[in-house]
């Protein structure tokens, strides 16, 4: 594996839970990229214990929502990962600040390969847990990897759909797509030209005064004490301008309803992106045997940062997303 330069300091977005054991770990993916996460355990804790992976949100890193999540669950009697996606935060792999739906969901299954080969981890309850956009790759993960016992996606986005036909689909036009596409294909070229890939920006900043509301709740997150973090895409230059073209023409969730395990959707009844969470979780549900532990959580007043920190009303459920692995772990 490459050999990757870990900070030792604690810089998360969220105080240190004193009852839970930190430490930095390595792990690779099928491509061979190395990937960098936070481990987080109940101390003293003995023998096999239920193990998640989370990632998330799009855009973010470790040391933002993903690592509140995993801290929690930690705190909660699981063995914990936060990851950074291939090309972010501390993982390797180059051009830096790339996506992709197929190396992005296998980040996921990689993610299982490491936890599966832990003396600490019982091998037969093993979940992940995806924020934003990376709540949609943990579908997809799941739909495909037959060793994750039970998903959750919290406040999910499907960024191909998104990326293909715009936010509500308002895009969903073959000369809307085209257009789309001549652009980023131009950037390409001027990309190869320069030697470099140019990055699309990331929360616009200073903030305009006719900003949609959900650009200014992403604002309230990724551009102030909230949860900036040095490391962020969102908080800083954003992805490569050339990412979004993998996702228009490679579409996720094509076999969500026949996923056999345990899935839990949340999402606020307030957020802008709620409609990804009712769609994907009727497309999951429709003409499948598999229904009956597919559930779709819907939280009051809650907006579509909420669920990255709680929004400072308590917005994320644990207590359900607890119950929800220790049954289905």
């Amino acid at each position: 594996m490459e050999e990757l330069k870990l900070t030792k300091e604690w810089d998360k977005t969220f105080p240190q839970d004193t009852t839970v054991h930190h430490e930095k770990v390595t792990f690779h993916n099928r491509y061979g990229i190395t990937l960098a996460a936070d481990l987080y355990a109940p101390k003293n804790a003995k023998g096999k214990l239920p193990a998640v992976a989370v990632c998330g949100p799009f855009g973010a890193v470790k040391e933002q929502a993903s690592g509140l999540y995993t801290q929690e669950l930690a705190r909660r009697g699981f063995l914990a990962i936060a990851f950074d996606p291939s090309f972010t935060g501390e993982s390797g792999g180059t051009p830096r600040y790339v996506a992709s739906p197929d190396i992005n969901t296998e980040d996921f299954s990689a993610a299982v390969d490491f936890l599966s080969c832990r003396e600490d981890v019982d091998t037969d309850k093993i979940g992940i847990l995806g924020i934003c956009g990376w709540g949609g790759m943990a579908l997809n993960a799941a739909a495909m990897d037959t060793r994750i016992k039970a998903t959750v996606a919290s406040t999910m986005y499907d960024m191909t759909r998104v990326n293909a036909k715009g936010y509500f689909d308002a895009a969903d036009s073959e000369e809307a797509r085209f257009e789309t596409k001549k652009a980023l294909n131009a950037q390409r070229t001027v990309d190869y030209k320069n030697g470099n890939y140019e990055l699309g920006g990331g929360v616009v900043d200073p903030l305009p005064d006719d900003a949609p509301f959900f650009v200014k709740d992403y604002y309230d997150y990724y551009k102030t004490k909230r949860g900036y973090h040095p490391r962020s895409l969102n908080s800083n230059g954003g992805w490569n301008k050339t990412s979004s073209l993998s996702f228009i023409n490679m579409p996720i969730l094509a076999y969500s309803n026949e996923i056999r395990s345990a899935v839990l959707l949340i999402h606020g009844a307030k957020a802008h992106s709620c409609y990804f969470s009712k769609d994907a979780y009727a497309a999951m549900t429709k003409d499948s045997k598999y229904a009956a532990n597919k559930e779709l959580l819907i939280i009051p007043n809650a907006v579509h940062t909420d669920l990255y920190d709680g929004g400072g009303k308590n917005a994320i459920p644990f207590d359900k997303i607890e119950a929800f692995y220790q049954t289905n772990l």
